[in-house]
């Protein structure tokens, strides 16, 4: 089967955002010769004077559409590609040279119609993204490229990074109105129309994420909101694991209490835990100030996404509400 790959990026007030991704895919090592679709969702701040530097460089093609959403965006730019497998990315990434060839190479060796890839911290980020970069990603969080090499045959791609076949999309219609979720929730509908996918740890991507304490929790309470809703559309896909932020918060403040009536241990579990944290990001970013950061990085988004998950499971699995009516911010129509 000879791959013709259409990147699909939707875009929203960043144009800044989309030249920097742009500028990486002229330096790009080309082993197939692909399109690029750029979808403005209804963007205040447009991004086509940028795009428009790059058309003598690469083949673009570029829609203003209204806002509705980077899952319908996507799907409005599959639509309209001309490839038979489609690369999904956020705006705010940045392609390695090597990025199409890892893709290329991993397919051609073992193909599926739809795969995932981890995310990296660029030496140009700031301190504050690489800190939130190693506590999305690291083992010793939720992270771990979400669910790790052991999954690496039954894994979720989410649609920062992220490919599928034109077959697939197709099939199954593409992403949903939810967001975020709508990559896990298109994951699992593939899974139960019976095709596969996987994770390629080569075609990894420079994600940039949010650049404040304020955006990052809000993202991830945000996720932690999402996955109830997930759980209660796909009950089979229920872990017990995505309880443990929630677990983690609510022992926090437990071990607190216990430590104003002197009782000491609990907390001193929780200090060993930062101190962990802080140790193993310095040995993988190598910078004292990023490892410092990563601390508060990790409180973030623990309490971000416990918090969010404990209301969700209150709200969807307990009182049974409907979750598009009591969570309306997470829903395009």
């Amino acid at each position: 089967m000879h791959l013709q790959f259409s990147f699909i990026i939707p875009v929203y007030n960043r144009p800044d955002e989309i030249q920097e991704l742009l500028q990486s895919f002229v330096a790009l090592k080309l082993t197939e010769t692909f399109e690029i679709v750029i979808v403005e969702d209804g963007s205040t701040i447009p991004s086509k004077d940028i795009i428009d530097l790059y058309k003598d460089k690469l083949n673009i093609s570029y829609f203003f559409k209204e806002n509705s959403g980077p899952g319908d965006s996507r799907n409005f730019g599959m639509t309209h590609a001309k490839g038979n497998y489609f690369i999904i990315l956020d705006s705010d990434c940045i392609l390695p040279e090597h990025y199409l060839e890892s893709v290329v190479k991993s397919l051609n060796e073992n193909y599926v119609d739809c795969f995932g890839g981890p995310d990296a911290a660029h030496e140009s980020f700031s301190n504050i993204q690489k800190a939130i970069n190693f506590s999305m990603t690291s083992f010793i969080t939720t992270g771990g490229i979400r669910g790790g090499n052991e999954n690496i045959d039954k894994f979720q791609p989410r649609s920062f990074n992220m490919g599928i076949s034109k077959e697939a999309f197709i099939a199954s219609g593409g992403f949903g109105h939810i967001h975020p979720g709508e990559d896990p929730d298109l994951s699992i509908r593939l899974w139960n129309l019976g095709f596969k996918t996987k994770l390629i740890p080569e075609a990894f991507v420079y994600h940039k994420r949010r650049i404040s304490w304020e955006k990052f929790y809000k993202q991830v309470y945000k996720f932690g909101l999402v996955r109830p809703i997930l759980n209660a559309w796909h009950p089979k896909t229920k872990k017990i694991t995505y309880w443990f932020p929630t677990v983690f918060c609510l022992g926090f403040l437990i071990a607190y209490i216990l430590y104003l009536f002197q009782i000491k241990f609990f907390i001193q579990l929780y200090l060993l835990y930062f101190i962990m944290t802080f140790v193993l990001a310095l040995i993988t970013t190598k910078s004292i100030i990023v490892a410092l950061y990563a601390i508060p990085a990790v409180v973030v988004q623990f309490f971000g996404y416990g918090f969010g998950f404990l209301k969700s499971t209150i709200v969807v699995g307990v009182l049974k509400k409907d979750p598009k009516q009591f969570f309306p911010e997470l829903f395009f129509k």
